[in-house]
């Protein structure tokens, strides 16, 4: 498998790996704005951009848009996350150019006619309220503000109900302006693709775009803080968010490691002693994630309004106990963990499309799987326990409270026990 990446002449990145064997390919654009490229008064409108996308273009309709790619079997989406706003689908090796040329279409060509954004806007106003109507949801979306209190990357995706009902045709064209520039794209696909071909079409497509300087995102600060909601639901949802590396440290690779051995699975810490030991859950897991220039390692857990208590005194003892015994048995089983999936996940050629996009929108180029694998592989013990003790005792935090949880400690007593 190769990889390859070219750049027009206004910044417009290319990169593509062929797959031999396959006869399917996943292409899409990535475009480097999302959630925390947007003005307070803006908060939503990467999303809300995002579905509009599909609601027509100067050559096609909604309909025409879903069925070129049906029609032969393929599939079309986006997301938008904090960073990026996603399109693209998956289709056979010979429908790739028609799906490069409904991609394109409708990042270059959306109409925003007046009654689709009307349309669009109350799906998005009934997706918010699913959103709060889930638990296991909205629970994140606080822990993300109290975690980035006041700032860009601490905002919900969806955004609130208020700014969502008020967006204009007008609104959702200058976001555009302001962040939709070829050096802002990356065409990224993987499977049976051409990359010369690929090549030729987004010179055609994409090569005519002037050049654009885009507006840099606010730097994030880890503030933490607490953010509780007592409501008559079946569980008390617990979620700890303490601040890590961002995808640029290479402590990065520690703490997803970290994470992997302290919750990642049925043989990790959290899960062998407060699910099948205590009883105390049936969900609990650690997770690492990470932006341009943060980061946050996340423990989130569901329980009984009585056990809520103990759930959460007993995840800060097992984080300080981490700290002292961490084994090299759970060390090279996390690794272990850490490679099979980046490995089997790469056998798909959307994922693989999508790791070749973000690649490039975080370093401006692909490093070989090589590279991360020693990157894992050089994370010793010594350096997990290191980072386990900065987690349970010195780390900023943030917790999140839902449902029957009047029972639960704070923050603030939290704190003191990491301290103790």
């Amino acid at each position: 498998m190769t990889v390859r990446q070219d750049q027009l002449k206004n910044g417009f990145r290319i990169v593509s790996e062929h797959m031999p064997g396959l006869q399917s390919a996943a292409i899409g654009i990535w475009v480097t704005a999302g959630g925390r490229h947007e003005r307070i008064e803006q908060n939503g409108i990467a999303h809300f951009l995002e579905h509009m996308a599909f609601k027509g273009t100067e050559r096609r309709s909604s309909l025409q848009i879903a069925e070129a790619i049906e029609d032969v079997g393929g599939y079309i989406n986006a997301y938008t996350s904090r960073e990026v706003t996603a399109y693209y689908a998956r289709v056979l090796k010979d429908d790739v150019a028609l799906a490069m040329d409904v991609i394109g279409d409708i990042v270059l060509n959306p109409v925003f006619d007046p009654r689709e954004i009307e349309v669009e806007r109350g799906v998005i106003l009934q997706e918010i309220g699913q959103a709060y109507d889930t638990p296991d949801d909205v629970i994140f979306d606080w822990l993300q503000e109290q975690s980035y209190h006041d700032q860009p990357l601490g905002r919900t995706i969806l955004g609130p109900t208020e700014r969502v009902s008020s967006f204009s045709r007008e609104d959702l064209s200058g976001f555009v302006a302001e962040h939709y520039g070829p050096e802002q794209m990356i065409l990224s696909a993987a499977g049976a693709v051409d990359h010369d071909a690929l090549m030729k079409m987004a010179e055609e497509m994409f090569g005519h775009l002037q050049p654009r300087k885009g507006l840099i995102p606010e730097a994030a600060r880890f503030t933490g803080g607490e953010a509780r909601q007592e409501k008559d639901l079946e569980q008390a949802h617990f979620a700890l968010a303490l601040e890590s590396p961002g995808y640029r440290d290479d402590g990065i690779y520690t703490a997803q490691i970290y994470s992997t051995a302290l919750g990642g699975g049925m043989s990790s810490r959290l899960f062998q002693e407060v699910r099948e030991s205590r009883g105390l859950c049936y969900t609990i897991f650690a997770q690492t994630g990470a932006y341009a220039d943060t980061g946050t390692t996340t423990i989130y857990a569901g329980t009984s309004a009585d056990q809520v208590a103990e759930l959460a005194t007993i995840t800060i003892d097992e984080m300080k106990r981490a700290a002292e015994d961490m084994s090299e048995e759970e060390v090279a089983r996390a690794r272990a963990q850490m490679k099979a999936g980046m490995l089997m996940g790469l056998e798909s050629p959307s994922n693989r499309a999508e790791r070749l996009a973000r690649l490039v929108q975080i370093w401006g180029r692909v490093p070989s799987l090589e590279d991360t694998v020693a990157k894992i592989d050089a994370v010793s013990t010594e350096d997990v326990r290191a980072f386990a003790e900065s987690m349970a005792v010195k780390a900023p935090a943030a917790l999140a409270l839902y449902g029957p949880v009047s029972g639960a400690p704070s923050l603030t007593e939290l704190q003191e026990r990491r301290a103790a």
